[in-house]
């Protein structure tokens, strides 16, 4: 028989029962699984949102340049005076020119200039060239802020204070340039090209023209867009 007051005692732990502390282990797991599994819910509409926002920054920030149909050209020119016998100095003057675009790369220039002003002395009498072009010119954009452009200009000479009798001729011939845009409706313009044309240079003015000459024309100035 037990002592007297010995079934009223609790047993040692070591004899309490195992499925209790099993039960106890599995709760925890399961606890611990459960906040596993809910921080990745939470993070992932954050990381989600993070990768979207980047694409619209770029959308707002890129805006597309303005497109203009016409360009206005003026600027200081200058021309050899190859036309002319004996001629010491190129003349200076005015070069205009207007262009009429058709697209990103294409476009039809009028170009007119006018040239008074040798150079230096020893021109035979007082001369001056004026000149009336037509032609397609191809242009596109270099590097960032830099643009080419190459034409052809067919269209008639005037050769004035000479005795070249007539004194127009056809011209024509081809050329290029670089421009620097400021902003997209101002450029700065340097442009070079080769320029024939013929003249009557005879003593009797026959009607026919002993030679052909090319004469080189330079011009720099500001290009306006509209």
């Amino acid at each position: 028989m037990l002592p007297e007051g010995s079934q009223n005692r609790p047993l040692p732990a070591a004899s309490q029962p195992k499925h209790g502390i099993e039960e106890s282990l599995k709760l925890k797991r399961t606890l611990l699984l459960s906040i596993l599994a809910v921080v990745p819910a939470a993070l992932f509409p954050l990381m989600a949102i993070g990768q979207v926002a980047p694409d619209r920054g770029p959308a707002r920030d890129e805006q597309a340049e303005p497109s203009y149909k016409y360009e206005a050209f003026a600027g200081y020119g200058y021309t050899s005076l190859n036309t002319v016998n004996q001629s010491r100095s190129g003349l200076q003057g005015v070069n205009l020119s207007i262009t009429r675009d058709w697209g990103k790369y294409f476009g039809i220039t009028a170009d007119g200039a006018y040239y008074k002003y040798p150079f230096a002395s020893g021109n035979p009498g007082t001369p001056s060239v004026d000149m009336v072009l037509f032609g397609p010119v191809f242009h596109a954009n270099l590097y960032g802020r830099v643009g080419g452009f190459v034409h052809v200009l067919l269209g008639g000479e005037h050769l004035a204070g000479e005795s070249a009798n007539p004194n127009i001729s056809f011209a024509g011939g081809m050329g290029g340039g670089f421009e620097y845009k400021m902003s997209p409706r101002l450029s700065l313009r340097a442009s070079g090209d080769d320029i024939a044309a013929s003249f009557v240079q005879d003593p009797l003015h026959l009607g026919y023209s002993t030679h052909e000459r090319w004469g080189a024309r330079a011009a720099f100035g500001v290009v306006y867009r509209f």
